[in-house]
């Protein structure tokens, strides 16, 4: 028996980790600037993380949710106060498609309605619902197609009211930022007259900040960078640095009944040390206000190369465009310049970095960049 082949594999094999570094087995040190899908929020075996889910470890690592777990309440708490949502509830699972799920599944029992509003060129996962609201075609199986997925275009208001004067639509659901689709960002007016018109159509509004969360747009959450409330807010990438967790905040006048929801995994006490690790080095060490400036400086940088078509993205979500596909310049970054990246499409290259990412280090990047970018054109 082999392992199922997942994505298209690079011939390196990671054996160790630290900060922003792998190390395979020959030695050889890579820049990870992509952190296994933005999944790698503070870092590789931070020790404040490491030490957390030891001591867990050895007190209990799991029972289910028919029991109080107070590592919810401390994990509730500490993100409220961090992502500014105090006054949200906690739905804890483990994977950011499960969270999409969740929320359209939690709209649609509210509302009374069976279909999701979503835009070209997005992703929610691979799941049943979250694949169906999903703009990937190919990954669409026949079981997951319905006529209750409603796709429309991307930041046209128009088009999406057009959509919800049916009185149909359970759930409009965006990314705070595309990832898969390409790192696009949506216009701030875009989101903010999304929310006007869910309200004015009885319509929920999920934000999905699977992937933009979590500090990594240079704000907690990426709607943030706009005048927007949404109704549900799913998480999951970053939230406890490769430990698989996932969760659904909702708006605290929304009444579920005990049961409409529920997880055996999701929240367990190991996951939510996780988190919780997570969210104290991110207080500690300021690493929103770093994603920012590093961010910045990186999207500066970037835009002074002629070669790249368009420079999209926030903080250390970036998204670099090219008019012919980028495998080439991947593969020269990975095996002659030792940094990892990742993709959106054949021409789009994707940096997800830590948050923890050094001026100094994204200064390198820049350097080496610049090297392979003059060899390729």
């Amino acid at each position: 028996m082999e392992p199922f082949k997942v994505y298209s594999l690079f011939d390196v094999t990671p054996v160790k980790a630290k900060g922003c570094y792998l190390w395979d087995e020959k030695g050889t040190r890579y820049l990870d600037l992509y952190g296994g899908h933005a999944v790698i929020s503070i870092g590789h075996s931070h020790p404040h993380y490491i030490a957390k889910l030891t001591e867990q470890l050895n007190k209990i690592g799991f029972y289910s949710n028919s029991i109080k777990n107070p590592l919810q309440y401390e994990m509730a708490e500490k993100l409220g106060k961090l992502s500014g949502m105090e006054d949200y509830q906690l739905f804890l699972i483990n994977s950011g498609a499960e969270a999409n799920e969740n929320a359209m599944k939690l709209a649609s029992f509210i509302t009374g309605r069976s279909e999701i509003l979503s835009f070209s060129k997005c992703f929610h996962g691979r799941t049943s619902g979250a694949v169906a609201v999903t703009d990937i075609p190919k990954i669409i199986a026949p079981i997951n197609r319905t006529s209750n997925a409603i796709l429309t275009p991307f930041n046209d208001l128009n088009a999406a009211e057009e959509k919800l004067k049916t009185k149909k639509i359970a759930a409009v659901i965006i990314e705070g930022i595309q990832g898969v689709g390409g790192i696009h960002v949506p216009e701030p007016s875009f989101l903010e007259g999304l929310g006007d018109l869910c309200k004015k159509h009885g319509t929920f509004l999920i934000l999905d900040e699977v992937q933009s969360g979590y500090g990594r747009s240079g704000k907690f959450f990426s709607f943030q960078h706009s005048n927007v409330k949404p109704d549900l807010i799913t998480t999951a990438k970053g939230m406890a640095d490769g430990f698989p967790m996932g969760s659904v905040l909702i708006r605290p006048d929304i009444k579920p009944w005990t049961g409409m929801l529920g997880t055996t995994f999701g929240g367990n006490y190991l996951a939510c040390a996780a988190a919780i690790a997570v969210l104290d080095v991110m207080k500690d060490e300021n690493l929103v206000e770093n994603a920012r400036v590093i961010g910045n400086l990186l999207l500066e940088k970037l835009k002074e190369f002629p070669q790249i078509k368009e420079v999209r993205g926030k903080g250390l979500m970036i998204g670099l465009e090219f008019d012919k596909p980028i495998k080439a310049i991947r593969e020269k970054l990975l095996y002659e310049e030792h940094i990892f990246t990742g993709a959106a499409g054949p021409n789009v290259l994707r940096l997800l970095p830590p948050l923890i990412l050094s001026e100094e280090q994204a200064l390198f990047f820049i350097e080496k960049f610049s090297k392979v970018l003059n060899e390729c054109y």
